[in-house]
């Protein structure tokens, strides 16, 4: 996928200033989106994008990034190096421009890059401006060029360094406590999850992910190398480990359509989810767009006329809808667009209208050969949809007795909902308790005016394992979306959520702090990214954590919520101090569940979002599907963070 510019030459007059930087500083979310986790992690992957830039243009083919003891960052790669000479227009090396100004880069210009991600231009810059230092180092021709910033401002013009026989470019930054001030701390997982995902995007580059701040029992720093020569269905293989597959292959196509690059990897399973992933220049559009249309229109149009001339679909006496076609289906898309026009400054959603069909042809041709070459697998996958569309037949009954509860008002809700007075969905929150013991300290803590309960029975379905059918006639299933008052599926989509009647902008799961606690946390979660995604990507689920611990001495006495915070309170009390761990929310009376887990002062609620939507689906598909080794083997390397009780 490799695109060779028509002009090879790349210097300083290729680099264009488009604006300047003054107001990053001042409105940094508009450039990163948050200045939370999220935000800080990008920063990461505005570097890298440069340096995946540069591959995509063929003149880079690895690229380092280190996590440094200090929770600073340095990516390095062996590109041709960022241009060091005078641009003509700023008076400055174009490094410093590049560095310094906004919308600076060779992207902009069409002879140097064919397509490229990040934030188009503003990426570097901004990651310079949102450091509390920058250092960058450029391996140019045989010489070493180096320039060091502090909050965006250059400390020196770009000078050299020294000789060299190497090429390529090193940035090394560290984020600006004044600008994140939630955390500074880096994980690694996040970064290396994205970086994997990148390989796979990117078939036949190198990157490794190296973290200074551990080493193993060797004293060896933690490292990763991603390398994936297969690219797409690597990615598809790697997502789908823990779900049976089946048919035999990866159904795979790489090449170009209309002068648009499209790669598509697809293969079906005996899962009941539908998994889409869809990217444009590596950017996850996790809100789909025109590629993700077209995929659906070829898929679906190039399965139906085969099923069609099967004669496999006679004896229906219904129609196949275009959601019988995905059910069990795990596929990537992934284009490259030269000029993307994205809805919404987080690109997240496609809008190139030229795309639809680019990919649909693909699919078309890619799928056409495959059922004519592979028999036995094509009518085993017009099997599964033939089953699927049986299922969403059974499942419409169900689905539609979930719809007349949620229209009905007063009567409609759930008998166990104790709903609160307020009627602006903004300011109320509700909370899916277990059980009804800790249900009915819930109701009695609560500040009825905005907070409303509804006590869940045990553990509710796992939808991991469960059809479509099956998981709307789940009772607890259905007095959810009652409670939230949500409609839910049509008949080309029936997982399709309308968040308009959205009852409550707080849904927070409150469920025991211990093992069974957080199999019910982990089950009601499934259930949202499967069926609910909306609510979880609009940012409306919660998780409360209730204290683990109550240390008491005498007339004082203070919660713990880990081990650390209980030794700290023991040695601070001293002898006699008491210690009560709380295996359960009904173990609390309703004034400490209130101060500790309910009072919006006082309480810590976890916000649920989704970084990487892939990553979301393995894990889910791991822990809750059928294949155990993959779930032992998640359980026992993050051992370390879970609190077992006996």
């Amino acid at each position: 996928m490799s695109e060779t510019p028509q002009n090879p030459q790349y210097s300083a007059d290729s680099i264009q200033a488009l604006e300047g930087m003054e107001h990053v500083r001042m409105r940094p979310s508009m450039y990163i989106g948050d200045v939370g986790v999220r935000g800080l992690h990008h920063l990461v992957y505005e570097v890298v994008d440069n340096s995946i830039d540069e591959a995509l243009a063929g003149h880079c083919d690895t690229i380092t990034v280190t996590i440094n003891e200090d929770n600073s960052i340095t990516t390095q790669d062996n590109g041709r190096g960022i241009p060091v000479g005078i641009h003509k227009k700023e008076g400055v090396s174009a490094l410093e421009v590049v560095m310094t100004k906004i919308g600076a880069g060779g992207k902009f210009d069409k002879d140097s890059y064919k397509v490229s991600g990040g934030l188009h231009g503003v990426g570097v810059s901004c990651v310079n401006a949102l450091s509390e230092s920058l250092k960058a180092s450029v391996y140019r021709e045989g010489v070493i060029w180096e320039q060091e910033y502090e909050r965006g401002k250059p400390k020196y013009a770009v000078r050299e360094a020294g000789s060299t026989d190497q090429r390529g470019t090193t940035v090394t930054f560290r984020p600006d406590p004044q600008i994140f001030q939630q955390t500074l701390e880096y994980n690694y997982d996040t970064l290396a999850n994205r970086m994997r995902e990148l390989a796979y995007l990117n078939k036949g580059i190198t990157i490794v992910m190296v973290d200074q701040r551990s080493t193993d029992e060797k004293g060896e720093f933690l490292e990763e190398t991603f390398h994936s020569e297969e690219g797409l269905k690597e990615f598809i293989t790697f997502l789908d480990e823990t779900r049976e597959a089946i048919i035999k292959d990866v159904i795979s196509i790489e090449g170009e359509k209309n002068g648009i690059p499209v790669e598509v990897a697809m293969i079906y399973n005996t899962s009941f989810s539908e998994n889409l992933h869809s990217y444009v220049n590596n950017i996850n559009t996790h809100e789909g767009g025109t590629h993700l249309s077209g995929f659906r229109r070829g898929l679906t149009s190039t399965l139906k006329k085969y099923a069609d001339g099967s004669g496999l679909l006679d004896k229906l006496k219904f129609e196949i809808s275009g959601d019988d076609f995905r059910e069990g289906l795990t596929a990537i898309v992934s284009v490259k667009v030269a000029e993307p026009q994205f809805e919404g400054q987080t690109k997240t959603k496609l809008g190139n209208r030229e795309v639809t069909s680019a990919v649909s042809q693909a699919v078309s041709e890619m799928l056409e050969n495959y059922l004519e070459e592979n028999p036995n697998d094509a009518k085993i996958i017009v099997q599964k949809v033939i089953l699927a569309a049986q299922a969403r037949h059974a499942a419409r009954k169900a689905r539609e007795m979930v719809q007349r509860k949620t229209v009905m008002s007063g009567g409609g809700l759930p008998g166990k909902l104790s709903d609160c007075s307020e009627q602006d969905p903004a300011q109320c929150e509700v909370f899916l308790v277990e059980g009804d013991s800790a249900g009915g300290t819930a109701k009695q803590g609560r500040d009825r005016n905005f907070q409303a309960i509804l006590p869940l029975r045990g553990k509710i379905l796992n939808v991991e394992k469960a059809m479509q059918h099956k998981v709307f006639e789940n009772e607890e299933i259905r007095n959810i979306y009652t409670a939230l008052g949500v409609t839910i599926g049509t008949e080309e989509d029936s997982k399709a959520l309308n968040l308009e009647k959205l009852r409550y902008h707080k849904v927070v799961i409150m469920c025991d702090a211990d093992v069974d606690g957080s199999h019910i946390s982990t089950l009601i979660l499934t259930f949202f990214f499967r069926y609910m995604r909306e609510l979880v990507e609009s940012g409306y689920v919660y998780i409360a954590t209730p204290p683990l611990y109550l240390v008491k001495k005498g007339a004082k006495k203070e919660y713990a919520w880990n081990d650390d915070q209980r030794d700290q309170l023991m040695q601070q009390y001293g002898q006699g101090a008491n210690i009560q761990r709380y295996k359960g929310l009904g173990e609390m009376n309703a004034e400490q569940l209130w101060d500790t887990t309910m009072n919006p002062e006082f309480r810590t609620l976890r916000q649920v979002t989704i970084d990487s939507g892939s990553e979301a689906d393995r894990i889910f598909s791991m822990l809750m599907g059928d294949e155990v080794p993959p779930r032992r083997e998640f359980i026992e390397r993050n051992a370390v963070y879970a609190n077992i009780d006996a």
